[in-house]
């Protein structure tokens, strides 16, 4: 966690920071855009299976994105969604993508059956570079996470997690501490305990906080008005620390500075990579939370 130069009993004052990018050695792609299996109660851009704000990017858009990228210099790639396995061409998209440089799948595990288990640890196995695989998962018990994540979730998410190790393919837990006490160190240890008793002898945990925008608004509250960046916050390491200072994302709708801000008005930085280089203004609450908490998405 950054430590905050500002008291917070009062608004901030002045002008949100300009960040430029540094060099983008992180591309994110929403292959499946909003469009997701589960409407998590938490979700920062409110996925759920009729929501097609962004729909799903086509394996042209990908293969073009990853290409520029990889011209670009760009050191990992990222593909999230909504449920990226939802995509009828994911595994063409995974294959290409693994041509030009590391890459990681976020997913939310309902969907990895025996067989697609199978094949990714397959491609863990024999792809030129590294290939990683997170499943979200949000309690360390059926009623922790059904609440957020939806009915009877807590098993097929834990099923798919197990299918992916026993094939050979140890993925990364992601963990939103909307329970508080999952972020301190009693609740890591349970989320230890558990992966234990299912096998999992190596766990990969990464813990994220929420950020309070899309459903996660309506469920935990929105940001208060002191909750905003200004500039004399952030000193150069800060600056650098930050996640947009070498990151964009593309979706099927254009570029944007990161994959928190894909549903917020006046974020689209343009059609394509290059439009998106330039300075972005760090004026949304979202960007406090990921300098206070000191947030990054990638594992």
């Amino acid at each position: 966690m950054i430590d905050l130069n500002l008291a917070i009993d009062r608004n901030p004052e002045g002008p949100a920071p300009q960040l430029e990018l540094g060099h983008l050695d992180t591309l994110w792609l929403q292959v499946t855009g909003t469009v997701c299996n589960l409407a998590c109660l938490h979700c920062f851009i409110s996925c759920g299976p009729k929501n097609e704000s962004h729909p799903f990017m086509e394996l042209e858009e990908v293969r073009r994105a990853v290409e520029t990228a990889a011209e670009m210099g760009v050191k990992e790639f990222y593909f999230t969604g909504g449920e990226p396995f939802m995509h009828p061409q994911i595994r063409e998209m995974i294959a290409l993508t693994l041509e030009h440089g590391p890459l990681s799948v976020l997913t939310n595990g309902v969907l990895i059956d025996e067989e697609l288990a199978g094949w990714l640890a397959e491609v863990f196995r024999t792809s030129r570079y590294n290939f990683d695989v997170r499943v979200s998962l949000d309690g360390t018990t059926p009623e922790e996470n059904d609440a957020i994540r939806g009915r009877h979730t807590f098993e097929k998410i834990l099923s798919g997690a197990q299918r992916l190790h026993q094939a050979g393919l140890n993925p990364v837990f992601t963990v939103t501490t909307c329970h508080a006490e999952l972020a301190e160190s009693a609740g890591r240890q349970r989320f230890f305990d558990l992966l234990a008793e299912r096998g999992i002898t190596r766990p990969r945990l990464k813990f994220l906080a929420p950020f309070k925008i899309g459903r996660e608004e309506r469920r935990g509250g929105a940001y208060e008005d002191f909750e905003r960046l200004r500039e004399g916050m952030l000193d150069e390491e800060a600056r650098q620390s930050l996640q947009c200072s070498s990151c964009r994302m593309v979706t099927a709708k254009g570029v944007y500075p990161c994959p928190i801000l894909i549903e917020e008005e006046g974020a689209r930085m343009g059609d394509t990579l290059e439009d998106a280089m330039g300075p972005i203004k760090l004026d949304h609450p979202a960007c406090y939370t990921c300098f206070v908490e000191g947030v990054t998405c990638r594992t």
